[in-house]
């Protein structure tokens, strides 16, 4: 039945007629057509019959003096001036299915794994998709358990909330979202690696998300060596399967590694388009994507899902004001900040709770709950402002209560944010290890 599914959408998706045009320019990767002015317009896809009978697709990104500009989705060679352009697919989109649990698919919804072609499904999910209108959407939900103790305790986040995780490289990123998609109480988990090393997506897959986690996701890879129209697709191609399963009514956890090398990606197409360069070379559209992108994750319609989503951002140089990571604070709904100091002296994951905010707190809390939580990052505060004396023995005890407080405490948090790959801790057990640590009854 999947096979003869997969083959009535085949048919469907062809046209009914075919238009031609011809190569009339290559300069790098940008190929001028000429003779489809009235059969393109920008996202339209078209096929480049190579003189070495291969086949080239690309996508129209731009229009100069009544010539379509498009870029390839892969090499280009035995592609000349004079070879055939034939329009394809102007509308691309995907058919996901619940058999997809368990894949690996790569940036044009295609089996990855060798596992054997993907089923289609009966519905058809535009790969740039449009998110739900803001006044028809539903509230952010409950809480969603990460099962991360730092993530639960001091950035809890809810259902159809989105986040980011800003760090630079080297400080976990890839190693915390491992952990929280095997970990969550989420049913389902779609996770895109963007312009990720292509050594380190098996490795991702099978040591750090493991069989377990595998089971109830869908994985989008597209790695480095892919060219950056493949790699921002991936990205759509990420928020598709996981709206398929927020309009199935799940509860879907979107993790997305990262949202920097999609940026990067839009850059080089707008480069290549001929769009100005502004801010550190990032081009205009890449600020008009990125909300496209983001805004697609979040509460569902009523009666749907929702789709709870967490996306690192590569900071660069350590600069977490640089334009991407400014961007993309301005648009989520909290950020996590993992600290190069603090994965230095080995505390893992290296999360800066002090600059780290979730917009649902406290709001999603009990009274108890914030209670613990503010005394924490007090205690926290506190030593961190004199931690360098503290270190250099020039703190005398007695000369602040809340400093004296805080070095008492400090070492019992620290414990407690440290936190093996491997190890769990529900949400509810979060607190009451808290409450603990810090000699308070455990909240109701």
């Amino acid at each position: 039945m999947s096979l003869a599914r997969n083959i009535i959408n085949e048919l469907e998706r062809l046209p009914s007629a075919t238009v031609y045009g011809r190569v009339s320019h290559i300069v790098g990767l940008m190929i001028e057509i000429e003779g489809l002015q009235g059969a393109l317009s920008v996202g339209d896809r078209c096929r480049i019959i190579g003189r070495r009978d291969n086949t080239v697709a690309c996508e129209v990104v731009g229009f100069r003096d009544a010539r379509a500009l498009a870029l390839p989705f892969g090499p280009i060679e035995g592609v000349g001036l004079g070879c055939r352009v034939e329009v394809s697919d102007v509308d691309p989109a995907i058919y996901p299915d619940a058999s997809w649990l368990g894949r690996l698919v790569n940036g044009f919804g295609e089996a990855a794994d060798g596992k054997g072609p993907l089923s289609a499904g009966e519905h058809r999910y535009r790969v740039h998709n449009r998110p739900p209108p803001a006044h028809a959407r539903q509230r952010i939900g409950v809480k969603v358990d990460l099962g991360v103790r730092a993530m639960n305790v001091f950035l809890t986040c809810c259902g159809g909330q989105r986040m980011g995780i800003f760090a630079g490289s080297g400080i976990g990123k890839s190693t915390l979202l491992s952990m929280m998609a095997r970990n969550t109480n989420a049913e389902v988990n779609v996770i895109g690696l963007i312009g990720e090393r292509s050594r380190e997506a098996r490795e991702f897959i099978e040591d750090d998300l493991g069989e377990e986690g595998l089971k109830r996701s869908v994985v989008v890879v597209s790695t480095s060596d892919e060219g950056p129209l493949i790699r921002r697709q991936a990205a759509y191609v990420t928020l598709a399967v996981a709206e398929y399963f927020r309009d199935q009514g799940r509860s879907v956890l979107c993790l997305m590694d990262s949202i920097t090398r999609f940026a990067m990606a839009q850059r080089e197409i707008g480069l290549t388009a001929g769009e100005p360069p502004t801010s550190r070379g990032y081009t205009p559209s890449v600020f008009a994507e990125l909300p496209k992108l983001l805004e697609r994750a979040g509460p569902g319609r009523e009666g749907q899902g929702n789709i709870t989503a967490l996306f690192t951002v590569l900071v660069e140089g350590d600069d977490h004001n640089e334009p991407v990571a400014d961007s993309v604070r301005g648009i989520l709904d909290g950020h996590v900040v993992l600290d190069r100091p603090i994965a230095e002296r080995g505390r893992y994951p290296a999360i800066n709770v002090l600059r780290s905010i979730s917009r649902t707190m406290p709001n999603c809390n009990t009274e108890a709950e914030n209670a613990i939580v503010d005394r924490t990052r007090r205690l926290i505060a506190s030593y961190e402002d004199m931690a360098e004396l503290i270190r250099l023995g020039a703190y005398r005890r007695g000369s602040d209560p809340a400093v004296d407080e805080a070095i008492r405490y400090y070492p019992a948090i620290e414990n407690f944010l440290r936190q093996g790959k491997q190890d769990r801790t529900e949400l509810t057990e979060c607190y009451r290890l808290l409450a603990q640590v810090l000699d308070m009854p455990p909240p109701q």
